[in-house]
């Protein structure tokens, strides 16, 4: 299964995801120059080899109207900033025309939906991505997200970090992303309400429910931007799974510590044999047939594996019914709710499994009956085929024949 492991151990913002990311490519410059003709007004991406304690990578630079911004200095500021961060390299913002110009979500989605030389799949995750930002802002400043305003300079900046994330995944296409837990680094930033503590609330409020630790380094090492990219894509947190690696990429940061400040991107094939599923069971006594038929139902409407009964006995002497429900370990808390709300239980039991699965996929073939669905499972040195049931029942209706009759005539 085609895999790409970020290994987030010195945090991640969006210009080092988009660098590690465009290291992966076997021509990063012609990628760097697709993202230029994808027309985000005002802005360039360059790209340039950077070295961090003696290793080299590439560091994406993004300059709107010629200026370079530090995303770091304008993720978390709400619409009556002042911008005044007494970083030199912000004094110049008064000789663009642009100055203290702001734009909402609104404004931002107008530039992404009518200005962007884009598949609509890649506007629509830059948007998703943007829209974890404004609620995260949303919050932590309490007002609704129409009134969430980032600075212009600021924003285009992001969008461009944003864009070139999604336009790469998009033509990497990744089935699995994984991400190491996040290292967020530690201490205070500065921004335009004054000092704050790291990581940013806005940052902090987006990684709810992700692995993230902090440490020794006194920085701000994880950017709102780059904690959305990563609640977007990543499908889960945790080791690096054992994979073959065909493409490794050092995105870098632009500061410099004791540690190598980049993202590291590897892309391979990780094995798509086993994976892990959770079972949640219970057992009941005091249900009737139709509350277990209904529960069963919705479970499996829910977004269940698989759901089955099993007649035990149980205590006194009391016929009961166990039931199991296989999972992924992200619906677990979604499943243990529909599990409490359906059933009578008073407690479930998690269990984590591993399974060992054939590779399945869907062919339409052509036969004389029309178009009829096949499943082929593969794997292990085996290969079944098995015409997919509801197909069959309707054209043996349809032709007033039995089902293993119609069989018989299909290639």
């Amino acid at each position: 299964m085609k895999t790409l492991y970020l290994d987030c151990s010195m945090g991640a913002a969006g210009d080092m995801l988009s660098a590690a990311l465009i290291e992966l490519f076997e021509d990063p410059s012609k990628i760097a120059d697709k993202l230029n003709a994808i027309g985000i007004p005002d802005v360039c991406y360059s790209i340039e080899p950077s070295v961090k304690c003696g290793i080299t990578g590439t560091h994406m630079t993004v300059t709107v109207n010629g200026t370079e911004e530090d995303e770091h200095l304008h993720d978390h500021h709400h619409h009556d900033d002042d911008h005044d961060h007494d970083h030199d390299h912000h004094h110049h913002d008064h000789d663009h025309h642009h100055d203290h110009v702001h734009h909402g979500m609104a404004d931002i989605e107008h530039v992404v939906r009518d200005h962007l030389d884009l598949p609509t799949e890649v506007k629509e995750d830059v948007l998703k991505v943007f829209g974890l930002i404004a609620e995260a802002e949303s919050h932590v400043h309490g007002v609704p997200v129409s009134e969430i305003h980032f600075h212009e300079v600021g924003t285009m900046d992001a969008v461009a970090d944003v864009t070139a994330v999604c336009y790469m995944m998009h033509e990497l296409k990744p089935e699995k992303v994984i991400a190491s837990p996040i290292h967020v680094g530690s201490g205070q930033v500065k921004c335009a309400h004054g000092i704050l503590p790291v990581p940013a609330p806005a940052t902090a409020y987006i990684l709810k429910g992700i692995p993230f630790y902090g440490g020794a380094i006194k920085s701000e090492l994880c950017t709102p931007t780059g904690a959305a990219i990563l609640k977007h894509f990543v499908t889960s947190f945790g080791d690096m799974p054992v994979m073959s690696v065909s493409a490794i990429g050092y995105g870098m940061g632009k500061k410099d510590f004791e540690a190598a400040n980049c993202v590291r991107a590897m892309l391979g094939e990780s094995g798509d044999t086993s994976d892990k599923v959770l079972e949640l069971s219970c057992n009941v006594d005091d249900m009737t047939a139709e509350a277990i038929a209904y529960a069963t139902e919705k479970l499996l409407e829910g977004g269940a594996r698989d759901v089955y009964t099993v007649p035990i006995g149980m205590k006194k002497g009391r016929p009961g019914t166990l039931i199991s429900v296989l999972i992924t370990p992200k619906d677990r808390e979604k499943m243990v709710e529909l599990i409490f709300r359906h059933t009578t239980t008073l407690g479930i039991r998690e269990s984590e499994l591993n399974r060992h699965i054939l590779k399945r996929e869907i062919e339409n073939v052509e036969t004389p009956f029309g178009t009829v669905r096949r499943k082929v499972s593969s794997g292990y040195g085996v290969t079944r085929t098995k015409y997919e049931y509801e197909d069959l029942a309707r054209i043996a209706d349809e032709q007033g024949i039995g089902i293993a009759e119609l069989i018989a005539k299909l290639p």
